[in-house]
């Protein structure tokens, strides 16, 4: 078939029909294509994303977290593919989509010179909310930022920065939460507040996207986990559903002066296993960074 036949069989195929709200499905992604000049970040990624779900995409630095979100966000556009969310094209239709959604960047873009609550009220004004002072003081307190309200942000911790970054995105009553690498750089007591946070949401049924490559953070909140390698999906499920795909348990040991992981189905089999191997040994239950593993040969590591 050359161009001419081409063009004509192109343009003579019917329309692709639009992405139309279905109940109880709140984000639509239809095989969205992300390219940089030669480097293909996003490859044909397809997702539907329930109503009060929280979803995490996990994945490695370059996996294409990041573009995912900035594709549903409305802040780049796919190379090919639809995505839409409550039934509104991202492209074509990005006012609509920017009204139900609140997205917590993972850079801190906060004003430093600002107090908490002036923050939220600048945010609110740009988006001509009504109420303004009283959902100011109830997101405040949502976030545990209630008595630091007038503290200038600059003398905030890096964890009392990222939940108000996180209570700004909610000052809208978004449908959708975007959070990309939420806990990122957190110590663990701080990154739990941001996960009860997270869980207070679930709770109101709001629905969360979420990115991280902290294994814990992906099963401690996610309902369903989706894993990214090289801008492809390599697995969906449930955390448990995955960890059950390719076994229960994990037989550590040293070999070589390299650790080796061995999936077992059981602990049983874990142990018996362990009998023929010199040196420590550990048998602990198995992760998602072991799905991972399994999937592509790669760990999934934290951030540089």
């Amino acid at each position: 078939m050359d161009r001419r036949q081409w063009t004509a069989f192109y343009l003579s195929a019917p329309p692709r029909p639009p992405l139309t709200f279905v109940f109880g499905h709140m984000i639509n992604i239809d095989h969205i294509t992300k390219n940089y000049g030669a480097i293909r970040a996003l490859d044909s990624l397809t997702l539907i994303i329930k109503q009060g779900e929280v979803f995490g995409l996990l994945g490695p630095n370059g996996a294409g977290k990041t573009t995912t979100i900035k594709i549903l966000t409305t802040l780049s556009k796919p190379t090919s593919g639809r995505a839409a969310i409550g039934g509104h094209d991202v492209e074509k239709e990005p006012l609509a989509v920017k009204n139900i959604i609140g997205v917590a960047p993972q850079e801190i873009n906060l004003d430093k010179e600002l107090t908490a609550e002036q923050n939220l009220r600048v945010y609110g004004m740009l988006h001509r909310l009504d109420n303004l002072g009283r959902n100011i003081k109830d997101i405040l307190e949502l976030a545990g930022l209630s008595e630091r309200s007038n503290h200038l942000v600059r003398d905030f911790s890096g964890g009392m920065q990222r939940r108000l970054l996180i209570a700004r995105a909610l000052l809208t009553k978004p449908k959708v939460l975007f959070l990309d690498e939420p806990t990122v750089g957190l110590d663990p007591q701080v990154r739990r507040q941001i996960w009860d946070l997270v869980r207070n949401l679930k709770e109101n049924g709001t629905t969360v996207f979420l990115t991280t490559h902290y294994i814990e953070e992906a099963e401690a909140l996610c309902t369903r986990v989706g894993i990214l390698s090289r801008g492809r999906l390599i697995a969906l499920g449930t955390p448990q559903e995955l960890k059950g795909e390719v076994g229960g348990f994990v037989l550590e040991y040293q070999e070589n002066g390299n650790t080796r992981y061995i999936l077992c189905q059981s602990r049983e089999e874990a142990h018996r296993l362990s009998q023929s191997k010199k040196g420590p040994i550990i048998i602990r239950e198995s992760n998602l960074e072991d799905v991972f593993i399994k999937l592509t040969g790669e760990r999934i590591g934290p951030a540089e």
